[in-house]
């Protein structure tokens, strides 16, 4: 049996999946016992050079792609949300089921788009949306649907897992290790989507939604970059022996969904402290399976394709067996969120204030009025009449430590708040 093939987009990702597909076509054909061919490719630009070749359509007419009879299966890697969403819709109304790598699009269409797949009766896959290689997708839909999912936390931006172990190997600046990423092709030109948690948010809204059956939408995510860690921060870090991850967290308690991206210190027995470079990794916890974690290359055109690929052949044993995915869609639930204030963590706190007595002693009253007691002090002098401070909090909710620095912050002896950031540890209890 033949299956052809569809693919919107030939950038990185598209040649990617060309090439796995050419090199492994013999174990493609003998594990789906069908053939699987390129048909049509839609690209922008028909004259530049590529690393690929093949016996296809190259067009630059998306209906040459999308209303093709003979095509199955369209695979969509243009990013964005448009042209991609409508051409998505376009083709499952068309009758051809999909395969999209698109986290921005899943993220914040994705309740649309799985509506339109089983209206139309066919199959919408998004394993290569989150952690590139990493088979998350499948696990959390699949091999792990007996547990009641209570935690997902991810380093899923190899972005911001580069600069932080970077800076903290290597004792270097922020800005001095972004511009480094930027020439080595890690970090985009505008580093904004990546540095300010919005691409871990995105994702992490896909991962929450599948983890707790329960959609969880892109605004609900509490989001904060990484621009304020300095090398300040991640060598006191590692005096308190832990280090620093751009963390993704869902949490599905009593109480709600806890949804929230942002620099975290891990200590460093931690399973996420050790991941390191551009790599990913997800840690999952289920009620009856336990820990498990999810590792490898968050991104890359090989990787990317592999997980492409594999909802491919998916769909094509669909197809031979003339049925579609029943379970296209996961949420059946539709539980309450927490609000910010109600996050419960430790927190780390770094304060320069003027070197005087008294002064330790009048934060530690500060912040015993909103009921938040300290598990660790660090002082060093910070010049002739200066000290810095950093306080590590027991495990309090957030509006109450919003509450203690205000008071803070109106203390004169306390000259600058230089940074906050929230622990996660495995002994925390909301």
């Amino acid at each position: 049996m033949s299956i052809k093939i569809g693919i919107l987009g030939l950038g990185t990702v598209g040649c990617g999946i060309v090439q796995v597909l050419q090199q492994n076509a013999v174990d493609i054909q003998t594990r789906t016992h069908c053939d699987l061919q390129i048909k049509a490719i839609l690209d922008r630009d028909l004259q530049r050079e590529r690393d690929i070749s093949g016996d296809f359509l190259l067009t630059d007419q998306p209906e040459a792609v999308l209303h093709d009879p003979e095509i199955d299966i369209i695979v969509e890697v243009m990013g964005g949300i448009e042209p991609a969403r409508t051409f998505i819709l376009d083709a499952l109304q068309h009758g051809k089921s999909v395969v999209t790598a698109n986290k921005d699009l899943i993220a914040v269409h994705g309740h649309e788009l799985l509506d339109a797949a089983n209206a139309a009766g066919k199959d919408l896959y998004f394993e290569a949306s989150v952690g590139g290689g990493i088979p998350i997708i499948a696990a959390l839909k699949e091999s792990l649907a007996a547990n009641r999912i209570t935690h997902v936390l991810g380093i899923i931006n190899g972005t911001t897992n580069y600069i932080l172990t970077a800076m903290a190997e290597q004792g270097r600046e922020y800005a001095e290790v972004l511009a480094e990423a930027q020439q080595l092709g890690y970090a985009e030109a505008d580093p904004s989507s990546d540095v300010d948690g919005l691409d871990a948010a995105r994702k992490l809204a896909i991962l929450a939604s599948l983890a707790f059956n329960s959609r969880v939408a892109l605004n609900d995510v509490f989001v904060e970059g990484i621009s304020k860690i300095t090398r300040e921060d991640l060598t006191y870090a590692a005096e308190l022996g832990c280090t620093i991850k751009l963390l993704a967290v869902a949490k599905h308690q009593d109480e709600g969904i806890e949804v929230r991206v942002h620099p975290a210190i891990l200590p460093l027995s931690h399973p996420l402290a050790s991941v390191s470079g551009v790599f990913n990794a997800i840690y999952v916890v289920g009620d009856a399976v336990g820990e498990t974690m999810f590792y490898g290359r968050g991104a890359g055109s090989l990787p990317t394709g592999s997980a492409i690929i594999s909802d491919i052949m998916r769909i094509a044993r669909n197809i031979q067996s003339n049925s579609t995915s029943s379970i296209n869609c996961t949420c059946y639930l539709d539980l309450p969120l927490k609000a910010v204030s109600d996050f419960y963590t430790a927190f780390y706190i770094r304060l320069l204030v003027k070197d005087e007595p008294r002064v330790l002693a009048t934060l530690a009253l500060l912040f015993a009025e909103a009921n938040i007691s300290f598990a660790s002090i660090i002082q060093k002098p910070r010049g002739a009449d200066q000290a810095e401070i950093v306080l590590v909090t027991h495990p309090c909710r957030e509006g109450a430590l919003q509450e203690a620095l205000d008071s803070v912050k109106a203390y004169s002896k306390v000259l600058s708040i230089d940074n906050v950031i929230r622990f996660e540890k495995e002994d925390q209890k909301s």
